[in-house]
């Protein structure tokens, strides 16, 4: 049997997940509480196999009541319930323990299989915040892929250049000849595909480079 706590202060929505449930003999909400104040003593008095939580409370927010709930509770699986799909909402019910994460518009079906998926020790994300975390991470790496890669040498270079030396006085400091500078130089125009050295010391500050 999966005991189910269902921590949320709209009755709507805890009695459509009673609907869903229904016909599901093994998987009941045995208890549901308004407010996070309500969650925690029921949670002194009681376990739960599943915790559906409401990421919006009238006494607090579900990611502080997340955490402070694994504090003391590693066994229970913590499901976030929200009509939020956002990325930094979603990571952060992670980060502080949760197990899963449903939007509020989610099917029975759905409901179904998180509970089944974080039971067995997964991290369950509904198809929306699912998307919104891998489009996090394509964006990241769209960032990263247009960042250009810099030798060690041409970092010290564009460091002197920010700095306002010219090429005899970076050559002279760094013990090389002026071609060889100005051959570091136009590496670092062609891979910022800069026109010039104001604007390849602009794109290096954009790409925090150089500040």
């Amino acid at each position: 049997m999966t005991n189910i706590l269902v921590i949320d202060d709209h009755p709507l929505v805890t009695d459509g997940i009673k609907t869903m449930l229904a016909a599901h003999a093994e998987i009941v909400v045995a208890a549901s509480a308004k407010t996070a104040k309500d969650a925690l003593a029921l949670l002194e008095q009681t376990f739960f196999d599943i915790i559906l939580l409401d990421i919006s409370l009238p006494d607090g927010d579900g990611l502080t009541l997340c955490a402070e709930i694994r504090q003391t509770n590693k066994q229970s699986k913590i499901i976030g319930l929200s009509s939020a799909n956002e990325t930094g909402i979603i990571t952060q019910f992670l980060q502080r323990g949760g197990n899963g994460y449903l939007l509020k518009n989610m099917e029975r079906q759905e409901l179904i299989e998180a509970i089944e998926q974080v039971q067995m020790g997964k991290i369950y994300l509904c198809k929306g915040a699912n998307e919104k975390i891998l489009e996090q991470y394509r964006n990241i790496d769209v960032a990263t892929q247009q960042v250009p890669v810099l030798t060690r040498r041409e970092t010290e270079i564009l460091q002197l250049l920010n700095e306002g030396l010219t090429g005899p006085q970076i050559a002279k400091q760094l013990f090389l000849s002026p071609l060889t500078v100005e051959t570091h130089r136009k590496n670092l125009m062609q891979k910022f595909n800069a026109n010039n050295a104001q604007m390849l010391l602009k794109l290096a500050r954009q790409n925090r480079l150089i500040e």
